[in-house]
């Protein structure tokens, strides 16, 4: 269960639905995927990232070195198997957006719904300080997380761009997407730095709507208004 929690602070919440019209190899190559996953997630936390060794996941995991390799072409990503969430959420939000609905709204209405849920993607989850231990601790992880959030960036910029039709040189996508990037990366900071204080998941959530509500008097109309949804 702390290996799930874990992988849904990376991403995605629980298991992940099986594809309809999955044929047997590639059903079986996904729960390999996850076992892995799993195991290794599970080593991290009880001994943190640095101290664990390819060899050692591959042996408890009862598969080949080679095997979990071609899975996960690096370390890291045993970490952040899932970081590919953290990547579109915030583009799958803006492109879900209601008729005459904004982007920055869609977002922020999201967000709040997860937060209320009290949602292991927000961090919110009995043992996600241990998640924040074994991330703090390891430089490279902090990297790749860093390199994610700029992908991130990335994605919702060109998002943007694509969904208000905005010419090239048009700076504004950029400065949204960036607001929106920021705006995720303040949450997830400001939760995890609570839960690693020992706060209950409960009054961290409430705290975070709190957070959410004086974030939206800081944007303003500008950013508020932006990318509206047309009928």
């Amino acid at each position: 269960m702390a290996a799930q929690a874990a992988r849904a602070a990376a991403g995605e919440p629980g298991e992940p639905a099986e594809p309809r019209n999955e044929g047997l190899r590639e059903r079986k190559k996904r729960r390999t995927r996850q076992h892995i996953s799993d195991v290794a997630t599970g080593m991290f936390l009880d001994r943190g990232f640095d101290s664990v060794t390819i060899a050692e996941i591959a042996e408890a995991a009862e598969v080949s070195v080679n095997t979990v390799y071609n899975y996960f072409p690096a370390k890291e990503d045993l970490f952040l198997d899932r970081s590919a969430g953290i990547v579109e959420r915030l583009s799958r939000y803006v492109r879900a957006r209601d008729v005459g609905e904004s982007a920055a709204a869609a977002v922020l209405r999201e967000l709040r719904a997860e937060v209320e849920a009290v949602s292991p993607r927000m961090g919110l989850f009995e043992g996600y300080a241990g998640f924040m231990r074994v991330l703090h601790d390891a430089p490279t992880l902090r990297a790749r997380l860093w390199y994610v959030q700029q992908e991130a960036l990335q994605h919702v910029v060109d998002t943007l761009r694509e969904e208000t039709d905005a010419a090239p040189d048009d700076p504004m996508p950029l400065l949204m997407g960036g607001q929106l990037a920021w705006l995720q990366s303040t949450l997830m900071a400001f939760i995890g730095g609570r839960m690693v204080r020992g706060e209950k998941a409960n009054e961290v959530s409430r705290a975070t709507l709190d957070l959410l509500d004086e974030i939206e008097d800081v944007w303003g109309e500008t950013i508020l208004n932006y990318a509206v949804r047309q009928a």
